[in-house]
């Protein structure tokens, strides 16, 4: 292989994204070749490389899956607690991890991949890669709420606005909203709601770029069609697995 740099020798072996890697590296925790490995350092083909004392292991081949996950289970790997996780809902774990977060209480679309590169490019706001929520809202969201949530607003973290905001229907006597965000900071739609004077009820993502969540029930999981993994990689901007 030619020499590439550490975090992307992590991230194509899915250890970890490449931010994570850094990470990783910054804490003193990968080594090549038996030394303490640098930020930019890199690996060649006949190089060893552990993490925490073990080898990496040889490239993995990569796999994406979407789930549907419920309210009450952690988009985590694991959880000390023993609460149930998102990697628990699939048959075989092994290699993969959540692409972004789903707080507890909401619901919805879900991306598990062996593939750190992938992770990072649907996660990180530069790459433009847009989620999609149906929101329920009590009571009534005006035109002018849903002007203001695309004008944006200053949260404790920076400013958030959506994409767009558009009616979906009701619920009852409660307002759905279709909400499309370009990034994905921790609960930042309930946080950009709550700036906005609505409360939400419930939460679901619906969409990841191309992809939607479509039939899949709560709980269920399955493997993306060769289509659906080209046409998400392209959204990414990478080369199709």
């Amino acid at each position: 292989m030619a020499a590439e740099r550490v975090n992307a020798f992590l991230s194509h072996r899915g250890v970890a994204s490449r931010r994570a890697a850094d990470r990783l590296v910054e804490a003193g925790r990968v080594a090549v070749n038996g030394r303490p490995a640098r930020s930019g350092a890199l690996v060649d083909s006949g190089d060893t490389v552990t993490v925490d004392g073990r080898p990496v292991p040889e490239r993995v081949a990569r796999r994406t899956v979407m789930v549907n996950k419920p309210r009450g289970v952690l988009s985590t790997r694991r959880d000390p607690g023993g609460r149930p996780t998102v990697l628990g809902m699939v048959d075989d774990p092994t290699g993969l991890a959540p692409v972004g977060r789903l707080d507890l209480t909401s619901r919805g679309l879900l991306l598990l991949t062996s593939d750190g590169e992938l992770a990072l490019r649907l996660t990180h706001p530069r790459h433009g890669v847009t989620k999609r929520y149906r929101v329920v809202v009590a009571g009534i969201a005006s035109a002018a709420t849903r002007r203001l949530l695309v004008r944006g607003v200053e949260l404790a973290d920076g400013p958030a606005r959506a994409v767009e905001a558009v009616p979906a229907g009701h619920r009852g006597a409660d307002d759905v909203l279709e909400v499309l965000m370009a990034e994905g900071r921790k609960r930042e739609v309930r946080r950009l709601c709550a700036a906005a004077g609505l409360q939400v009820l419930d939460l679901e993502r619906i969409a990841i770029g191309p992809l939607r969540l479509g039939r899949l029930r709560p709980g269920d999981w399955r493997r993306l069609t060769a289509r659906e993994l080209g046409e998400l990689y392209a959204a990414a901007g990478l080369d199709p697995p």
